[in-house]
């Protein structure tokens, strides 16, 4: 099986472009308003771009963002540089399955859009979950989000699903041609993506597949409660809506119980 980061180095040049087209920033305010109520550090798992966490630091909220793809966290740096942000948003490369962090540091930790469903394997989300777990505050919130609908995505082959300019005036023309295969036996969900740029007379094409993995927030709920979270929220909008199997979003709040302890089940709260 392909691991779960593989993929996200060659996507960076095009996360933006295709996220403006698609999500945009619609979760930002979500993420923002709990991020400002938190009362102290927030970390985001798979900070990538900065497109969640440069926001948030501008409205003032102390974070760390923690990703794998060095070419993701390049040009985030060079955001947190333009925008002065060095003092509110540190970036680190690691691994999310252990991270490099003291116990009970942060007040919230986030995993946006799908970012866990990077993890293909139970043991690699077991671990994020324990280590997540282990550097929340007694008391912290956990939120994340899964991509909706993820296990019974449609399949197709060679669509054409975006085009248009990257770049000011005079930049690249790019066409995104994608196949999504389901693999049930192993319950993920691959993108085959070709990105193909066009500036003049040069063309130049990338292809790279992201896997994720299908889990539904049932799943993913009771794995937070194994590890000993309690679920204290199921949304299903960014306006904090309830969450059904129909949603259009599927986000968890999950909070860190003042008496944790480690593999001690401890429900859920709403």
């Amino acid at each position: 099986m392909a691991e779960g980061y593989e993929g996200w180095d060659d996507y960076a040049p095009f996360y933006d472009w295709e996220n403006a087209r698609t999500l945009g920033r619609r979760d930002v305010p979500f993420w923002r308003n709990l991020a400002v109520h938190a009362a102290g550090p927030v970390l985001e798992l798979g900070c990538g771009t900065g497109r969640i966490s440069i926001p948030l630091g501008r409205a003032g909220v102390p974070l760390v963002g923690v990703d794998r793809s060095e070419p993701m966290l390049a040009r985030a740096r060079q955001r947190i540089r333009r925008g002065r942000l060095g003092a509110r948003v540190r970036l680190i490369r690691g691994d999310v399955r252990s991270l490099p962090f003291t116990a009970s540091r942060f007040a919230l930790v986030m995993a946006p859009y799908g970012m866990l469903q990077s993890l293909l394997r139970e043991r690699d989300l077991a671990a994020t979950l324990d280590a997540v777990a282990r550097v929340l505050q007694p008391g912290g919130m956990f939120g994340l989000e899964l991509v909706a609908d993820l296990p019974s995505w449609q399949e197709y082959k060679q669509r054409v699903s975006l085009t248009g300019w990257r770049g000011a005036r005079g930049g690249a023309h790019v066409r995104l041609v994608e196949t999504v295969r389901q693999d049930r036996a192993r319950r993920v969900t691959i993108f085959d993506q070709q990105f193909t740029e066009r500036t003049g007379t040069r063309r130049r094409i990338h292809r790279f597949a992201l896997t994720f993995r299908t889990l539904s927030v049932p799943q993913m709920t009771r794995r937070l409660e194994k590890t000993g979270f309690e679920i204290t929220a199921l949304l299903g909008d960014y306006r904090g809506g309830p969450w059904d199997r129909r949603a259009d979003v599927w986000m968890i709040l999950a909070r860190k119980p003042l008496d944790f302890a480690p593999g001690k089940p401890a429900g859920r709260a709403c």
